[in-house]
This record gives C-alpha cells, structure tokens and sequence, in this order.
C-alpha cells in the first residue's frame, strides 16, 4: 500500500458562450418549457457555436485552473483528458492541451467514459500518483455533445449543454484528498446510449448500402432503470469501505442528467436537499464536465462551504459509471 496521498490543488471550469433557453427551442421543436422543465428540471443550456469545440473549451477550462492554483505548468508530468466526443479522432484532445498551455514535460491522453469521465480520469491520477509513476497531474473534463445532437429529437436535444471542468492533482506526503472511488462498466447495456460514427470499407471488398446519422441516441427509460438499479448500492458500498457515515458528507454532487434521477439519488440516500449542488437548470447535461463545473460554481456562489467533504457520482454510456468520496480545503 502506498503511503503517497493526492492532493486536489484546484478545480476550475468553462461553459460555452451561447445560451439557448427551452422557448428558443420552441422555435424549431414541437416542445414548450413546461414540457422540458417537468421532465427534466432544464430551463436553458449552452451550446457551443462557431470555433468552439470541446477542444477549445478544455484549453481554456486548463489555462484557468492553471493560472487560479498557481501551478508551475513545467511541473505537470501527465495530462489526461475525458473526451468522448470529441471533434476529432485524433490529435488526442490531451495533447492539443499540452500544446496550447506549454505542458511540454507531460504525458499525454485520452480517455472515454462519457458522462463519468471524470471520475475515470480520477481514478486514473490517483493511481500513476500512488503509484510513483507520476507526480502532478492535469486532469480535463470536456465535451461538447450538441454538436452530435438530432436536433428534431425532443427527447434528446433539450438535455444537453456544452462546458470543460478541469482539476490539478499533485502527490502529497501529508494528507489525501481521495477518500475512496468505485467504478462501474456493463458493456451489455451499452446500447442504452449510442453516438454511433462510420469508416468506409475498401470499395474492392465492400459497398456502401448505408449510412450512419451520427447522432446521440437514447433509450431514456432502460437509462433510469440502470442509474437507480446500479448506482446507489455502489455509492452505499463506498461510503461501507471508506468508513464514512453519510451524515458525515457534507455534500452530494451528482452528475447533472435530469433533475428526477438526481431528487431519487438524494431519496435513496437520504441525503438532505441542502447538500445537493444542482445546476442542471442551467446548464442542462454537459456530459463529463457536469461535476467539476457543479463543484466551481457552487464554491463561487458559496453554495458549497470549505473544507468540505463531498460525495461524487456519474453515470453515462457504455454503460458506465463512478463515485468517489473527496475532501476540498478552503484554497481550492
């Protein structure tokens, strides 16, 4: 067992610019703002438009949590970013933020884990740290899933916003920040949630009879079954494993997909509403980003007060999901 701890420096985040609300959505859906905000809690979003991308926003989501920890950037030995849409297969978003921020010592990745990306990428830090490996690591959380985004599918559209979270994490020899994390992974269930792309076979062996709509798809009903079936009994195993009484976490931050699994995730915990940071209302669902953008804001807004011990959790495609226990102090 290591005796390295990790230390959580700094969180910081970035939205897109555009705000597009649910009566701007009336406008091309046969939809209304009670129809959206009954069913989902969302009264607007941002939605990227022009040069922003999800690349964009995690450079910019990085630069920030940079400069607010001021953290040497020559220092950063790993950068790993939670990209599952992004605009390209590759350059690897991890290594365009090396590139943009000057991280030239670090090593460079990407990982995909859709809406629980950031705690993958966590998990991830933690281990090469615990591990020695390294030392002071760059993890970004960034997607920007409208640009895949059926925008005649009401069920679909009207959930999702774009944004970055980021965080630096560094080895420390006096305290961990990391209670504990779990991880979850049910390939069977994978097709709850598709974003489906097409190669092009060799034309000498293959014609092309179809093509694929690279759209996020989602079988909504099967997605709350599995959050509610999977998701609390492993949150219950981390708070059993990490010795941590539920009363004793100060607050709940739940990945922002719909306000209804977040009120039922509360219920089944029996946590307090008054440690529930949600900003699903606006913002709507900006995938990996969700939790880390919660977190800066709800600092900023003094909704969360520091030190403070807060329970993580997500859930997104493959399916997958995550929850972590982790502690800030007052300099976060």
């Amino acid at each position: 067992m290591s005796n390295i701890g990790v230390k959580i420096v700094s969180i910081d985040c970035e939205v897109a610019k555009n705000v597009i609300t649910n009566d701007d959505l009336t406008k091309i859906l046969d939809t209304s703002d009670e129809w959206i905000t009954t069913r989902t809690g969302i009264k607007e979003r941002r939605v990227v438009s022009g040069d922003e991308s999800s690349t964009t926003l995690g450079i910019s989501a990085a630069k920030k949590v940079i400069k607010r920890s001021n953290f040497n950037i020559k220092d950063i030995d790993l950068i790993i970013a939670a990209a599952s849409a992004p605009e390209d297969v590759y350059p690897s978003v991890a290594c365009l933020i090396q590139e943009a921020t000057g991280a030239d010592n670090a090593v460079c990745f990407d990982i995909k884990a859709a809406c629980s990306g950031f705690i993958y990428a966590l998990s991830c830090a933690c281990a090469y740290i615990k591990s020695g490996m390294y030392k002071n690591v760059l993890i970004v959380a960034t997607d920007a899933t409208t640009k895949f985004t059926d925008w005649s599918d009401r069920s679909v559209c009207v959930l999702f916003g774009d944004g970055a979270g980021s965080a630096i994490l560094t080895a420390s020899n006096k305290e961990d920040d990391i209670v504990g994390i779990n991880l979850i992974s049910d390939g069977a269930s994978g097709d709850f949630i598709t974003l489906k792309t097409q190669g092009i076979n060799c034309p000498l062996v293959d014609k092309i009879e179809h093509e694929v709509k690279p759209f996020i798809q989602m079988k909504g009903k099967d997605v709350y079954k599995f959050v509610m079936t999977k998701i609390p009994p492993k949150l219950e195993e981390l708070l059993q494993d990490t010795n941590t009484d539920v009363k004793d976490i100060d607050y709940f931050v739940p990945h922002q997909s719909n306000q209804r699994m977040i009120d039922a995730l509360a219920e089944r915990l029996t946590i307090d509403n008054s440690k529930v940071i949600s900003n699903i209302e606006h913002y709507g669902n900006m995938s990996a980003a969700s939790i880390p953008v919660a977190i800066r804001e709800g600092i900023d807004k003094k909704e969360i007060k520091l030190p403070a011990t807060l329970m993580i959790s997500a859930f997104g495609a493959g399916m997958t999901g995550a929850n972590a226990i982790i502690k800030l102090d007052e300099n976060i």
